[in-house]
């Protein structure tokens, strides 16, 4: 097994020969076979363990083994405790998740800090099949069909070529000493149910089945980058990004397609959605109707489908007093200045009469029947939902838009338009500036 790694890593992953690493070992066998595998080929390693503090005695001999390891090999260790059930609580997580979540999180802090280039894990061929019938049983693309990727980011996986009876093998040979965790024996996981009861009974009745599972893997991973070029062509051709928190997709194109849905699904998957007969519905359903994830929304307006993140609302009105020179506001930074003539008027820039103002001033979202005086209209009042209607406002745009009024009486659509009862006329004596700095927001 030595030999058939050194051959696959010189050529699959050969910068692991150049790089700092860490190993993320709990004492079991399959992250035990790997150190001494790195070990005997003289690799860059160092050690880091998580005890969970969810098995008592048990989880405390397994870090003291892990440390004896380290100290037989002469290898540096970095042992990490954590109370995961009160961060399970505390999160809403089951165990399972919040020990996955605190390992990995600390992993890449720790790799980060002490500047190592990858995070070994001792993922193998049997950890590879159980994870493809998790997903099958829970549902999924085709992503979730291809297996676990041998490199992601800076966590590799060098094991994955190997079976756990290759592992099992090498240690017996090598009389390599392991810890069994006893939780591994628990079928009430569904990885464990897989392992002990499932699986056994596929291999049974092919045993080549890890070979027959790795061509299957193969065929998918090929038609899995046929697909990804064709949805990346696809969405260059559909979606616009409008800004940082929002991206919209051309509703005609989708439905040009034989088979939408498909397209969605492989365009909006990342974003946490399920309902997908729910957006497929989108496509012809009435402006304004929205589908929800848990950090996202998907919006119909008009011939887009409007992508943002959903972020705390902040609705709050911001009262700015007399004198103020500059205030921080959802829309941006405003500027307040004296001035002795209009010069550089623009949609982030207007002149008003102060006289006409009445303090304090306050900023605030729309509002049911406002209306307001567009500057350049000759006086004339303008709803201010016909004014975004005219201009072609999507619904997010409307939502994101901020007012500057004196008292409840519109001044600015802020960074869009001013309005004509403010203006600087001949009798104005005090002009006052006005400026918005959308990039220091």
């Amino acid at each position: 097994m030595l030999k058939q790694l050194k051959t696959h890593i010189e050529s699959h992953l050969p910068f692991l020969r150049k790089s700092r690493l860490l190993i993320a070992i709990s004492g079991g066998i399959d992250s035990v076979v790997l150190t001494h595998l790195c070990h005997e080929l003289n690799l860059n390693i160092a050690l880091v363990h998580c005890n969970f503090s969810l098995r008592g005695k048990e989880s405390d001999a397994d870090e003291d083994f892990v440390m004896e390891l380290a100290d037989d090999l002469d290898l540096e260790v970095f042992v990490q405790r954590f109370d995961t059930e009160a961060y399970a609580k505390t999160n809403k997580r089951s165990i399972q998740m919040a020990a996955r979540e605190l390992r990995y999180q600390w992993f890449e802090e720790l790799a980060e800090q002490l500047k190592f280039d990858y995070i070994l894990t001792a993922h193998h061929a049997d950890d590879n099949l159980e994870t493809f019938l998790i997903n099958f049983t829970r549902g999924t693309g085709l992503e979730g069909l291809t297996g676990i990727p041998q490199v992601n980011g800076t966590f590799v996986r060098p094991l994955l070529p190997f079976s756990s009876n290759d592992i099992e093998n090498f240690a017996q040979e090598k009389r390599i000493k392991w810890r069994d965790d006893s939780s591994n024996k628990s079928v009430k996981y569904l990885r464990n149910k897989l392992r002990h009861e499932v699986v056994p009974i596929l291999k049974s009745i092919n045993p080549s089945l890890l070979q027959s599972f790795q061509t299957t893997l193969n065929n998918l991973q090929d038609t899995s980058v046929i697909v990804n070029d064709r949805m990346e062509a696809f969405l260059e051709k559909v979606a616009e990004k409008v800004s940082d928190n929002e991206i919209r997709y051309n509703i005609s194109e989708f439905k040009k397609l034989k088979h939408p849905k498909a397209y969605l699904f492989e365009t909006f998957k990342e974003y946490g959605f399920t309902e997908w007969n729910d957006i497929e519905h989108l496509l012809d359903a009435q402006p304004g109707k929205q589908v929800l994830s848990n950090n996202y929304r998907l919006i119909k307006d008009r011939e887009y489908l409007l992508l943002s993140k959903i972020e705390v609302a902040n609705d709050n009105e911001i009262s700015i007093s007399e004198g103020e020179k500059k205030i921080k506001t959802p829309a941006g930074i405003l500027f307040f200045d004296e001035a002795d003539a209009l010069f550089g008027t623009s949609a982030k820039t207007i002149f008003v009469d102060k006289d006409k103002l009445k303090f304090p001033l306050e900023i605030r979202k729309k509002q049911e029947g406002d209306v307001f005086f567009p500057l350049g209209m000759n006086g004339k009042k303008k709803k201010l939902s016909k004014y975004f209607k005219d201009e072609k406002f999507s619904l997010l745009d409307k939502e994101n838009t901020w007012l500057l009024c004196s008292e409840n009486e519109i001044i600015w659509v802020i960074g869009q338009r001013a309005d004509h009862r403010f203006r600087v006329d001949e009798n104005t004596k005090q002009i006052l500036k006005i400026e918005l700095d959308s990039n220091l927001n």
